[in-house]
């Protein structure tokens, strides 16, 4: 039971400075979730539109900055109809918000681009 004792007065501690350090640096663990290791490979890669998209994006009038700032960086990765094990390059489905979904866009994540296929509006 000692031990237990002075176990618990070394780790308490230590938990509470470690917690207050790497939130003082902004660390966070979210960027080893799946949904974050897709989006970064994403956005890393070249950017390829179909011509079914380049009009989609033209007739909702988004631009390709807000596609990258805000569409797929706070997007959401739906794995369910995603085919992440297709070769040679996986299709994801992108749903943007998370809760309440606006934007539904369908891509392929190869080795050098991104090849965007279909932008859908849900609501």
């Amino acid at each position: 039971m000692r031990k237990i004792k002075f176990f618990l007065l070394g780790l308490i501690p230590g938990l509470i400075l470690v917690f207050f350090i790497l939130n003082k640096k902004g660390a966070s663990c979210s960027g080893y979730l799946p949904n974050s290791r897709v989006i970064a490979e994403t956005l890393s890669k070249d950017f390829t539109y179909s011509d079914q998209f380049k009009k989609e994006m033209e007739l909702w009038k988004i631009d390709e900055k807000f596609l990258k700032d805000s569409i797929i960086t706070k997007g959401s990765i739906d794995f369910e109809n995603s085919d992440a094990q297709k070769k040679p390059c996986p299709s994801y489905v992108l749903i943007y918000p998370k809760k309440n979904p606006r934007y539904e866009i369908g891509y392929e994540k190869c080795a050098e681009t991104s090849n965007f296929q279909s932008l859908k509006k849900l609501r």
